[in-house]
């Protein structure tokens, strides 16, 4: 018998109840679209991320306050030993850094930051994300960009002048189409002119914090306003370059740490991250992340397994006589054990193919706020996977139904 007259016959056997194959097909089908679409949803978020850490550039480097009792160094990571005498972060300690002593620092800005507050104008409200407080500087070392009027300057700041730059969601929220610049916006019920307006980046989610719903002002306005005249939460210095990040990373911890009297890694009351191992520890905890939501989606592809088998069993045990006949004419074992290992791998198969065609399409569509990309490589390992699962499950009631003895199959009713 041919390899087309197995499948032949293996269609027909599926076709005679097709209620029974659609809803194994479905097994496989979810199973499959599952696993492309989860791993597509992690990997999207994966590069959601990336893209939020990389808006402060290759040359940036963070320094904030220690929240764990112990202080770190760089992109070692190293720490040990309990913080004593700890100090607060403060707009000297970023003057320090540009005084001269780290030939590789460009700037350092000193940063306060107060979330969700509510600004109006004329009748309009609008939440900002993050209202910042901070220096010129800052816009260059964060990459922010003005798509309209002017930032605020050096003695802007030292007046403590209440002018403030837009995020551009913030401006089109209070503002919608009219020009905001030079217009008074109410903030905590200070009044501050809006000199400038973001460039929008162009990625706003309802998973992660959107971007453009930013403030900025000169920081003493902030702390005057907002935040009160405390610590500051981190101070943004950017290199001379993207190839000194690490002589400056090696210059900020230096004198920082001469300043907080810092003897040693360990003693250390503030922590300074560059991009780059921050990108390094979002990557690997994506990557884990990924491997998670395809490893519970594979179970789904277990079950569906099991499935075939079990509605393998059952045909088998419909077909019994029918068996019994083919072989009582001289059907070969290699044939009814090919006929019931095709159903299988039909089913499986068919289940696959639809599967990716569902996991493809679903990753058209934003999921929980996060844009899907779909990784290649899962389409055709759930693919595989799929039609192993067919042969594999579906070896067992094929060899059961080709070890049937005609005379036994032809007795069964």
């Amino acid at each position: 018998m041919s390899a087309l007259e197995i499948l032949r016959f293996a269609v027909r056997g599926l076709s005679a109840n097709k209620l029974r194959s659609s809803l194994t097909t479905l097994g496989i089908l979810i199973g499959v679209g599952a696993v492309i679409l989860l791993v597509a949803v992690g990997n999207g978020s994966s590069e959601q991320i990336k893209k939020s850490i990389q808006r402060l550039g290759a040359d940036s480097l963070t320094v904030t306050p220690s929240t764990t009792g112990r202080g770190g160094f760089g992109m070692t990571g190293q720490a040990s030993g309990p913080r004593t005498q700890a100090r607060d972060l403060t707009a000297e300690d970023a003057e320090a850094l540009t005084a001269g002593g780290a030939p590789s620092v460009r700037s350092a800005s000193p940063v306060v930051t107060s979330q969700s507050v509510t600004a109006g104008y004329e009748g309009t409200s609008a939440t900002i994300g993050q209202f910042v407080g901070t220096t010129p500087s800052y816009f260059a070392a964060a990459n922010k960009t003005l798509a309209s009027g002017t930032a605020f300057t050096a003695e802007d700041v030292a007046a403590a002048r209440k002018t403030v730059v837009l995020g551009s969601t913030v401006a089109s929220d209070l503002f919608g189409r009219v020009n905001p610049i030079g217009k008074k916006i109410d903030v905590g019920g200070i009044r501050f002119t809006v000199a400038g307006v973001l460039k929008a980046t162009g990625s706003s989610s309802s998973t992660f914090s959107d971007p453009d719903s930013i403030a900025v002002a000169p920081l003493p306005a902030v702390q005057e306003t907002l935040t009160g005249y405390g610590a500051l939460d981190q101070i943004i210095v950017q290199a001379t370059g993207s190839d000194t990040v690490g002589a400056a990373e090696a210059e900020v911890t230096q004198i920082i740490g001469q300043r907080h009297d810092a003897t040693s890694p360990g003693a250390a009351d503030f922590t300074v991250s560059s991009q780059a191992s921050v990108q390094s520890a979002v990557s690997e905890s994506s990557r884990t992340f990924t491997v998670l939501l395809g490893a519970v989606a594979a179970i789904s592809l277990l079950v569906g397994g099991i499935g075939i088998t079990n509605i393998m069993l059952v045909t088998v045990t419909e077909r019994t006589r029918e068996i019994g006949i083919r072989k009582a004419i001289g059907a070969p074992r290699g044939a009814i054990l090919g006929q019931f290992i095709a159903e299988a791998t039909v089913l499986s198969l068919t289940g696959g193919l639809l599967g990716v065609l569902a996991g493809v399409i679903g990753s058209l569509f934003t999921i929980a706020g996060v844009k899907p990309v779909l990784v290649p490589s899962s389409i055709v390992l759930a693919l595989a996977v799929s039609l192993a699962i067919g042969l594999f499950f579906g070896s067992y009631p094929a060899n059961r139904a080709a070890k049937l003895r005609p005379i036994d199959a032809l007795r069964h009713n």
